[in-house]
């Protein structure tokens, strides 16, 4: 742990073993202690709070931050949100986006020293961040709209951005992904996600603001309708307590109140039904714009096809076709009418058929061998033992084997059945 803590030596060259050892623990332990804290960014005074052992911190955490930078897993969190988009600079709050003059002097005198208050991002753990928050964003039901509030999509990311700078960095890393487009629309922050089907996003237009406005009064008055809606009933309750108590006209009073309110809810039904109606002819709308777009590609795919195609190229192709089947006709009939005289050769063949049968059909009786009127059996001795054989079998038996026609008849009608 003492090697650990112990300051970098000026040079790798003095001693690479020791410089590269120290980096190698160092730079994963950061990486990985941010990804713990759901953090993507840090600075060195942060660092040396978090690994302080004993009431001493690490001395060359300082060396590490620069080698990171210098091989690209660090950058300023100035620099990264600057060289994103300028207009975040009105807005990005908890950024560093100028620079602290310690930074500045340190650079103009030639010092390698890292101020404690720099803040540093994390690249590749701003791209991790980046891509959870859009699977966070593409889960939630404010999938639905194309411009999200930023208070609400804090709500909706609260779980892997624990603070705001972290929501905004993973933004600036979706926006420099073209992913998100970010505006202040009436002094309120709206991001605008890209929806399915979408390779970036596009810039947020006066479309997209008309239905966030409608989108927006839409939850407004339904927000409105249930506060009235308990409004009435609770001057329905009054008015029940009332009654029971004797009060009659404090009770007419609540009831009174009670209708007022519903024909103020009844009012801002009529609003809302109005509302719904214009989103949902927006939405019928854009697709029927998709529906037109289709149209148009498949027209101009069209043309494109039939761009040699002409009516008299047709028929000119369908002429030449018939005359070439026509001509293939005539040469068909040609080769089929063309042949030789083969009767002679017809009556040769006649000729030869019959001298044919006339060889086939036999003369006499065949040349076959007398049958013998001797024992086959030549060996005297081979007889003998045969005979012998044969003398040893036992008698056939000539008794009764027991069994009845009637058995037999049985027998024979139940293989029947079988079959």
């Amino acid at each position: 742990m003492g090697f650990l803590f112990s300051a970098f030596k000026q040079t790798r060259e003095v001693n690479s073993l020791d410089w590269d050892g120290k980096m190698e623990f160092w730079c994963p332990l950061i990486v990985n202690t941010c990804r713990q804290r759901s953090v993507v960014s840090i600075s060195l005074g942060e660092l040396n709070d978090i690994f302080r052992r004993k009431g001493t911190s690490p001395l060359g955490l300082g060396t590490i931050l620069q080698d990171m930078i210098r091989r690209g897993k660090l950058q300023k969190e100035s620099e990264f949100a600057a060289n994103v988009d300028a207009g975040w600079i009105s807005w990005g709050v908890g950024l560093l986006l100028v620079k602290p003059l310690k930074w500045t002097l340190s650079t103009i005198l030639g010092s390698n020293r890292v101020p404690l208050e720099e803040t540093y991002v994390m690249i590749d753990l701003v791209k991790e961040k980046a891509s959870e928050l859009l699977q966070v964003y593409r889960s939630s039901s404010a999938a639905q709209r194309a411009l999200v509030p930023f208070q609400e999509l804090r709500a909706i990311a609260a779980d892997i951005c624990p603070d705001e700078n972290t929501l905004c960095l993973a933004l600036l890393q979706l926006q420099r992904e073209k992913q998100v487009n970010v505006t202040l629309h009436d002094g309120e922050k709206i991001v605008k996600f890209t929806q399915h089907g979408q390779s970036r996003v596009s810039p947020v237009g006066d479309v997209d603001l008309g239905i966030y406005q409608l989108q927006k009064s839409e939850k407004l008055l339904e927000e409105k309708i249930e506060a009235l809606a308990n409004e009435a009933e609770r001057c329905k309750e009054e008015a029940r307590g009332l009654l029971h108590e004797g009060k009659k006209t404090q009770a007419l009073r609540c009831l009174r109140a009670k209708k007022r309110t519903e024909k103020r809810s009844d009012s801002l039904y009529a609003q809302l039904d109005t509302i719904h109606g214009i989103l949902e002819k927006i939405a019928n709308s854009h697709t029927d714009r998709m529906v037109i777009q289709a149209y148009q590609t498949g027209v101009a795919t069209l043309k494109q096809s039939l761009k040699d195609v002409t009516v008299e190229k047709a028929e000119n192709l369908v002429d030449q076709i018939q005359e070439l089947s026509e001509m293939q006709d005539e040469v068909n009939q040609t080769l089929s009418g063309f042949g030789l005289d083969s009767s002679g050769d017809d009556l040769d063949l006649e000729a030869e058929l019959a001298t044919l049968m006339q060889d086939s059909t036999p003369d006499g009786p065949s040349a076959l061998p007398d049958v013998p009127d001797k024992p086959v059996f030549s060996n005297p001795a081979r007889v003998q033992s045969e005979e012998g054989l044969v003398a040893s079998l036992p008698a056939v038996p000539n008794t009764d084997l027991g069994i009845t026609e009637e058995e037999l008849e049985q027998e024979l009608n139940r293989l029947t059945l079988l079959e």
